[in-house]
């Protein structure tokens, strides 16, 4: 499982022209499943996601997770982040989970984050044509692996 996290002070998701999910300042994740992906990665995963220290302290160290600030997370189903793209000039998606397999590691994803979170955690539609809109905080952006 792969998350791509980005700090922001703003972020939402449109389908089909309404918005789904929408926070604050926090964390928009674009989150890719790979074949094989279950509780262990769920649990690596969504620990990261709230521990990892991104924001910054009175001294402006990034030494503050979403824990630490409450702040809002935005998880995003994003399949393309799994693809192979080491040959060629066209990505391979062997190594992105099929949606039948991705959507419930996916949506057990979600649970975790919403259970162990108190500030406000939203999300896209799975398997959808989504318009994800940001405003990257730093920018900031780093590449979690479970």
């Amino acid at each position: 499982m792969l998350a791509l996290i980005q700090r922001v002070s703003r972020a939402s998701v449109e389908v089909d022209g309404q918005v789904v999910g929408e926070i604050g300042p926090g964390l928009l994740a674009l989150v890719g499943v790979q074949p094989g992906d279950g509780d262990a990665q769920v649990a690596r995963i969504s620990q990261k996601l709230l521990g990892y220290r991104v924001f910054s302290d009175d001294a402006g160290r990034m030494n503050r997770s979403l824990d630490d600030t409450g702040g809002g997370l935005l998880l995003v189903s994003q399949f393309t982040l799994a693809a192979d793209t080491d040959s060629g000039m066209r990505p391979g998606f062997s190594t992105a989970a099929p949606p039948a397999e991705a959507e419930p590691v996916f949506n057990r994803l979600l649970e975790s984050c919403r259970q162990r979170h108190a500030g406000r955690v939203e999300t896209g539609r799975f398997g959808a044509h989504m318009v994800v809109s940001l405003v990257n905080d730093g920018p900031v952006t780093f590449l979690l692996r479970a």
